[in-house]
């Protein structure tokens, strides 16, 4: 495993009539100073280049300069939603507002996701659906047992009549 993390594999492409040693080992340290570069400025920027992804906290989401819109939901298993919103990369942030002994949650995301924020709720209503209709193990398991206790009432009661029949 730590073989593969350290293993990098890089492409180089050079124009030349005639390839010599020299000319490889000019072009390596030519890519390998202008690594170091990319490596420093990154470095400098203290990793702002990069963007955060997902679930993450309002701050972060209002420094993106993108207009907030929010939406409120009820549901106590909020959890879930973090697995539909990662599957339509929404970038979002929850926060937890109680009313009247209620739970709600305010989700918060950035105003042009919009149409991707509604597909995912969509989908996200529809699996909760599911499994609120859904019957439990143990009831199918109940059920099945009154089944075949039934079904052997009525065995035993065909025995008894054609007994008596005779």
């Amino acid at each position: 495993m730590q073989d593969e993390v350290n293993e990098k594999t890089m492409a180089l492409c050079i124009k030349g009539g005639k390839i010599s040693a020299q000319l490889l080992k000019a072009a390596l340290t030519k890519l390998l100073s202008e690594i170091e570069k990319k490596k420093q400025q990154s470095k400098k920027m203290g990793g702002q280049n990069r963007c955060k992804r997902g679930k993450q906290s309002i701050k972060s989401l209002q420094q993106s300069g993108a207009q907030l819109t929010n939406i409120v939901v009820t549901d106590n298993n909020i959890k879930s939603f973090d697995r539909v919103a990662r599957k339509y990369g929404i970038d979002y942030s929850l926060k937890k507002a109680e009313k009247e002994g209620k739970t709600e949650y305010l989700v918060f995301f950035k105003a042009k996701d919009v149409d991707v924020m509604t597909a995912a709720f969509k989908e996200y209503t529809g699996v909760s659906l599911k499994k609120e209709q859904r019957q439990s193990i143990r009831k199918k398991l109940e059920q099945a047992k009154e089944r075949v206790a039934k079904h052997r009432e009525i065995i035993k009661e065909k025995t008894k009549d054609r007994g008596q029949v005779r």
